[in-house]
C-alpha cells in the first residue's frame, strides 16, 4: 500500500472549478517541496480519489481546503491545517498550508497559532458557517418530524380520540401508532440540538447536544409547592428555539474543553473522550440551559404570540406572511424558517390535544405552511400544460414531473424554473402560494401530518376545501406564468426573426453526444478579437452566439444561467483566466465558447483582481448537469494551473490553435 508524505481533501459549494484548481496546486507545490501528496476532492460528480484509512494513518500531515463538508472528523490526531478552498487557489499558497501543517507535526503552539489565523480568516463567512450548522440539525431533524407527524395523524383514521381507551373510538392498534408519532415527534427538538453541536464539536458534542435538547423540552423543574427547584416538579419547555441555542451552546462549550485540555499528556486522549469531554460538557452546558430556561421560555411564548397575533390580523396578514416566505426560495434557509416554524406549532398541538386551541390554530398554521409548498411545483405543471409552446422539452417534461413533486410536499422541483427568470417568477411562485395559505386559513383547514402532501388527505379536516386553495392558487399562478412566458417568447421572436427553425438545435442535441472530446472546441465558438466594456457584456455575447451557433435556443434564459453561477462565486480565476459556465435547458448541445480581449474585461471578480483576458465558457444542457461534461470543465480548471497553457492560450491570436490546445487538455 503506498504511503503519502500529505494527504489532502479539497471541495467548493458548487464542486466545479475551484475543487480541481486547489488539487492542482497543492500536488504541484507537494512536487517542488520533493514530497508526495494524494488528494481527495468532494465535486458535483461525487468523491473521486477517495483516502483510505492506511493512507489517513500514514501520513505526516492534513491539509484540508474546502467550504463544504468532507468529513474532517477521519483526520482526528493528525496534524491538519484547515481553511476555505479559495486559500488554496495558486501554488504558492498550497506550499504555506504545506508547510502549516508539517510545522503543527512537532510544535504545538504552530498548530495554535494556525487554529487564530484560520478563525480570522473564516470571520467573513460566519453567517454561511451557523447556516451550515443549523442546517446540519435541520436536516437530522425533519425525518423524526415526518415519520412521527405523519404516523400520528394516520392514528387518527379510527379516530379522533382513538388512542383514548376511555374513548368510544378507541382502537389499541391506532394508540399504539400515535405511542410511536409521538416518541418520534418528541426527538425532533433533541436531535436538532445534538446535530447542531456536532456539526461544531464533532461526536464529543453529540452528548451535550443531546441533553441540552432535552433540557429544552422540559424546562427547569419546580415543586409547585415549595416553588424551588425540585427534580420531581415540573418546568415550563422552550421548544425548538430551545434547541438551536442549546445546540451552538454544546459546540462551542467542547471546543472550548478541547483548549482548555490541550496540555495534558497524549496518552490521556482516551481518557478526555470517554470521561472528561462529556462529564464537564454536560455540567456546563446543562446548567446554563437550566439557567436560561426562564428567559426562553419567555421569548418561545412571546414568538407564538406574535404568530397568534398575526392570526388574529386576519388571514390575509399570516397568509401572505407563510406564502412568502416559503415561496421565496423553496427549500432553502427562509422556505425552512417557515417550515420548522410549522412542525414546532405541530408538535405543541399534538401535544395540547384535540379540541384545544392550541391544536386548533397549530394544525391550521401547518396546513396553511403545507398549502403554501404544494403551489410552485404545481403551477409549472399547469403553465407547461397550458402554454406547452413556451416552453422547452426539457421544461415540459420536468413541469410534468412536478405534478407528483407537487402532491408528495416537495417544493424543490420548481426551483429550476424560478431560476431562469427570478424576475418575475419568484413574485409569481410567492402570490400563488399566499394565496393558498390565505384560503387554507380562511377555510378551517386542520393537517396533523407534517409532510406527505395529499397522501395524508384522509387526515385532513376540511380537505376538499383545502385542495382547493391549493388548486386555486396553482391556478392563479400558473395563468401569470404562462402569460409572462408568452410574453417573453414573442419578444424573442421579434428580436431574432432569423432564428425562427428550432430544428436545428434539436438536432443537434441528439448529436451532441457523439462528440469527443478531442474536438470539443470548435474552432468556429473562438472569438479573439473583441472588446468588451464589462463582465456582463461578455457573457451576453458568449450567450447570443450560443443562439446563432444552434447550441442554445434562447439567450436570455443562457445569461440568466451564467449570472446565477456568478452569484453563487465568482468563475474570475488569475491571470487573466476566466471559466463561466451556464446550466440550463434552453442550451441543447454541450458546447465550450471561447472568447479574448486583448485589452481586459473589468469588473469580473478575479483571484488576483487582475481584468480578464481569456473566457472559456462551458454551457452544459441542464439534461447532462453533474455528467462527464462537468469532468471536461475540472479538466480545463487543471489546465490552468500549468503555465504552458496559460501562455500558449494567453498569447495566441489564431483560433485553430487555442481550439487545439484546449482540446488537448480534455482528452
Amino acid at each position: 500500500m503506498a504511503k503519502f508524505d500529505i494527504i489532502a481533501a479539497t471541495g467548493c459549494p458548487t464542486g466545479i472549478a475551484h475543487t480541481f484548481m486547489a488539487k492542482e496546486a497543492l500536488e504541484k507545490a507537494a512536487a517542488e517541496r520533493g514530497l508526495t501528496i494524494k488528494v481527495e476532492t468532494h465535486g458535483q460528480v461525487g468523491v473521486e480519489n477517495e483516502l483510505t484509512k492506511s493512507e489517513i494513518a500514514g501520513a505526516k500531515a492534513v491539509v484540508v481546503a474546502a467550504d463544504k463538508d468532507v468529513q474532517a472528523e477521519r483526520f482526528a490526531g493528525k496534524p491538519m491545517v484547515s481553511v476555505g478552498v479559495s486559500k488554496a487557489l495558486s501554488v504558492e499558497a498550497a506550499g504555506k498550508l504545506i508547510d502549516r501543517a508539517l510545522a503543527a507535526k512537532g510544535d504545538s503552539t504552530v498548530a495554535v497559532a494556525a487554529d487564530v489565523e484560520d478563525e480570522v480568516e473564516e470571520k467573513e463567512s460566519i453567517g454561511h458557517v451557523i447556516y451550515k450548522h443549523l442546517m446540519n440539525g435541520v436536516s437530522h431533524m425533519l425525518v423524526f418530524v415526518v415519520a412521527g407527524g405523519v404516523l400520528t395523524a394516520v392514528s387518527f383514521l379510527w379516530g379522533i380520540t382513538s388512542f383514548d381507551s376511555t374513548a368510544s373510538d378507541y382502537n389499541s392498534f391506532a394508540a399504539m401508532l400515535k405511542i410511536i408519532g409521538g416518541i418520534a415527534m418528541n426527538l425532533m427538538v433533541p436531535v436538532l440540538s445534538a446535530y447542531i453541536a456536532e456539526s461544531i464539536g464533532k461526536r464529543p458534542a453529540l452528548v451535550p447536544g443531546f441533553v441540552a435538547g432535552m433540557i429544552a423540552i422540559q424546562g427547569l423543574p419546580v415543586n409547585a409547592e415549595t416553588g424551588m427547584i425540585d427534580a420531581g416538579g415540573a418546568g415550563v419547555g422552550f421548544g425548538f428555539l430551545g434547541g438551536i441555542v442549546g445546540g451552538f451552546l454544546a459546540g462551542y462549550v467542547i471546543l472550548l474543553l478541547e483548549k482548555v485540555f490541550a496540555g495534558l499528556p497524549k496518552n490521556l486522549d482516551g481518557l478526555k473522550a470517554i470521561f472528561l469531554y462529556p462529564l464537564f460538557s454536560t455540567a456546563i452546558v446543562g446548567l446554563v440551559m437550566l439557567g436560561i430556561s426562564g428567559p426562553m421560555a419567555a421569548i418561545n411564548t412571546a414568538m407564538m404570540d406574535f404568530l397568534k397575533g398575526l392570526s388574529a390580523s386576519g388571514a390575509v396578514v399570516l397568509g401572505l406572511a407563510i406564502g412568502c416566505m416559503c415561496a421565496f426560495d423553496m427549500g432553502g434557509p427562509v422556505n425552512k424558517a417557515a417550515y420548522v416554524t410549522g412542525t414546532a406549532m405541530l408538535t405543541e398541538a399534538l401535544a395540547a390535544g384535540v379540541g384545544t386551541d392550541t391544536y386548533n390554530f397549530g394544525t391550521n398554521f401547518m396546513a396553511a405552511v403545507s398549502a403554501a409548498c404544494i403551489v410552485p411545483p404545481l403551477i409549472t405543471t399547469f403553465a407547461v400544460v397550458v402554454g406547452k409552446k413556451y416552453f422547452s422539452q426539457e421544461d415540459h417534461d420536468a413541469g410534468v414531473v412536478n405534478l407528483i413533486l407537487g402532491c408528495t410536499h416537495i417544493t424543490e422541483g420548481a426551483i429550476p424554473f424560478m431560476t431562469k427568470n427570478i424576475w418575475p417568477v419568484m413574485p409569481i411562485m410567492m402570490l400563488g402560494s399566499s394565496i393558498a395559505s390565505i384560503l387554507t386559513i380562511m377555510f378551517n383547514v386542520h393537517d396533523p401530518a407534517p409532510h406527505g402532501g395529499f397522501l395524508v388527505l384522509p387526515v385532513v379536516e376540511n380537505g376538499p376545501l383545502w385542495v382547493l386553495a391549493i388548486l386555486i392558487g396553482a391556478v392563479v399562478g400558473g395563468i401569470l406564468f404562462v402569460a409572462f412566458k408568452k410574453y417573453d417568447f414573442e419578444k424573442n421572436q421579434k428580436a431574432a426573426p432569423a432564428a425562427k427553425p428550432v430544428e436545428a438545435p434539436k438536432a443537434a442535441a441528439v448529436e451532441a453526444p457523439k462528440a469527443e472530446a478531442a474536438d470539443f472546441v470548435k474552432v468556429e465558438n473562438v472569438f479573439v478579437a473583441e472588446d468588451f466594456a464589462s463582465r456582463d457584456e461578455a457573457l451576453s455575447f458568449v450567450s447570443n452566439q450560443a443562439v446563432k451557433a444552434g447550441i442554445a435556443s434562447d439567450a436570455d434564459a443562457v445569461m440568466n444561467a451564467f449570472l446565477a453561477r456568478e452569484a453563487e462565486g465568482t468563475t474570475g480565476m488569475m491571470e487573466g483566466f476566466a471559466i463561466p459556465h451556464a446550466k440550463s435547458d434552453a442550451i441543447t448541445e454541450a458546447a465550450v465558447i471561447v472568447v479574448k480581449d486583448e485589452s481586459g474585461v473589468t469588473g469580473w471578480d478575479t483571484m488576483d483582481g487582475a481584468p480578464v483576458n481569456v473566457a472559456i465558457a462551458l454551457l452544459i444542457p441542464g439534461a447532462q448537469a453533474g455528467t462527464t461534461h462537468l469532468k471536461i470543465l475540472s479538466k480545463v480548471a487543471e489546465a490552468l494551473m500549468d503555465e504552458d497553457f496559460r501562455a500558449t492560450v494567453k498569447g495566441s491570436t489564431d483560433a485553430a490553435e487555442i481550439a487545439k490546445t484546449i482540446n488537448a487538455r480534455l482528452v
